[in-house]
């Protein structure tokens, strides 16, 4: 799933740039993604140095990497146009492969995850299959939010714990893809709630992963990652383009800035002498590992701030 976050970013620098020196690595990471996919549809996560898939894969639940990467390929797809045709039709048909696997989807962010891709791979080639399918995942969300949400708990679970800004961005998704209601509006309440914990004092303090918040409960307080920033950052893009709303772009760069400096040890979590993103912000240090997926976090959430602001 790292190499799926990769490629998004990469996507996304193609987009912005237009560099075709992208090409070559969004063609790798692709490559890495089909080696990984089975017979079935589903995909496998850890590949070890002589290209064995390793114990971890049958140990670990690998829903999530799933979704992330059925999120990576609706990316990639959502370039037809101006990445070459045959690199578009090799992700799509690794989508359409996937399919049967997405559809018994039931974790809550595996979910969110595929449905923002397919929504971003739907988009200039419209399939009813593929809108189905976006509204039967988009509405185990719709029952999950109507089970837990409270009058002051709007949100899908009784407790808040990674990658949050994920799930009103797939209904938001969902929204745009279908123009059901009921999407957009629980999009609304969920990311509005989220805001309202996540945003104090003109910072992002995202949720803490030493502890999840449990609804009824005090937050948690440190142990916060980057790409818990990042998604918030993409979320607040897209709930952007939707509302027009300005203080979406105003928490946008709020949640920038928490990578250089504005959090609360004022320290820099980018490395430009390395291009590395440092792994996370503790209660009295910065975690100096410079992990692939802190790296791509930043590099997202740059390339999406470079986009809007």
């Amino acid at each position: 799933d790292d190499n799926a976050r990769a490629m998004i970013a990469v996507c996304q620098h193609f987009a912005l740039t237009g560099d075709e020196n992208d090409v070559k690595y969004i063609k790798i990471y692709l490559n890495f993604i089909k080696f990984c996919q089975q017979p079935e549809g589903d995909f496998l996560n850890y590949v070890d140095a002589d290209k064995q898939f390793t114990p971890q894969n049958f140990e670990t639940n690998l829903s999530d990497a799933n979704g992330r990467t059925i999120w990576a390929l609706g990316v990639l797809v959502a370039q037809k146009g101006i990445l070459p045709e045959a690199l578009i039709m090799d992700a799509e048909e690794t989508v359409r492969r996937s399919l049967a696997h997405v559809y018994s989807m039931h974790s809550t962010r595996a979910m969110a995850f595929a449905i923002k891709g397919l929504h971003e791979g739907n988009r200039n080639r419209k399939s009813a299959l593929v809108s189905n399918l976006i509204k039967t995942l988009a509405d185990r969300l719709v029952q999950m939010y109507r089970h837990e949400s409270e009058q002051d708990w709007a949100w899908f679970e009784s407790y808040l714990t990674y990658a949050n800004s994920l799930l009103p961005d797939a209904l938001l998704c969902a929204y745009a893809e279908t123009g059901a209601a009921v999407y957009k509006e629980i999009a609304l309440y969920s990311f509005d709630f989220l805001l309202s914990i996540i945003f104090k004092n003109g910072e992002i303090k995202v949720v803490s992963n030493r502890g999840w918040h449990h609804k009824g409960q005090e937050a948690n307080t440190f142990g916060e990652q980057p790409i818990d920033v990042a998604y918030t950052i993409l979320a607040l893009g897209r709930f952007y383009d939707t509302f027009g709303d300005a203080k979406y772009l105003s928490k946008m760069q709020m949640a920038f800035d928490w990578f250089l400096g504005k959090n609360h040890l004022h320290q820099i979590l980018y490395n430009p002498c390395t291009g590395g993103g440092y792994d996370g912000l503790e209660d009295h240090y910065v975690n100096l590992n410079q992990g692939a997926e802190s790296t791509v976090s930043y590099l997202m959430s740059r390339q999406t701030v470079e986009k809007y602001l």
